[in-house]
């Protein structure tokens, strides 16, 4: 049974950090792209962050510059650092993996995980 598990939420101050985390189980994701979606409440689920099996990294504009997205392929864990956090960065946060070098659209990830919250108090 495929599983991606998200942790690392919380709340913190503008300004502030966080390190998200998933770790991926039940498959080896070593030739799947593994991203980062966000939403807020009232929005549609949108692109934040890639990283193909080749370790290339793909950012969203809103994001460019403060977070950084990694891969860890002997935990089969990716890693979404976030830096300089705003209030506009409030959301749930997603990890998805799908079987393809790099997309961000979401409609391309087979899998998801459940999410974790991430909320910037300004």
């Amino acid at each position: 049974q495929v599983q991606l598990v998200e942790s690392g939420g919380g709340l913190v101050q503008a300004g502030g950090s966080l390190r998200l985390s998933c770790a991926a189980s039940g498959r080896t994701f070593s030739r799947y792209v593994m991203g980062w979606f966000r939403q807020a409440p009232g929005k549609e689920r949108e692109f934040v962050a890639a990283v193909s099996w080749s370790v290339s990294t793909y950012y969203a504009d809103s994001v460019k510059g403060r977070f950084t997205i990694s891969r860890d392929a002997a935990k089969n864990t990716v890693y979404l650092q976030m830096n300089d956090l705003k209030p506009e960065d409030t959301a749930v946060y997603y990890c998805a993996a799908g079987d393809r070098y790099y997309s961000r659209s979401l409609r391309e990830y087979d899998y998801w995980g459940q999410g974790t919250q991430v909320t910037v108090s300004s």
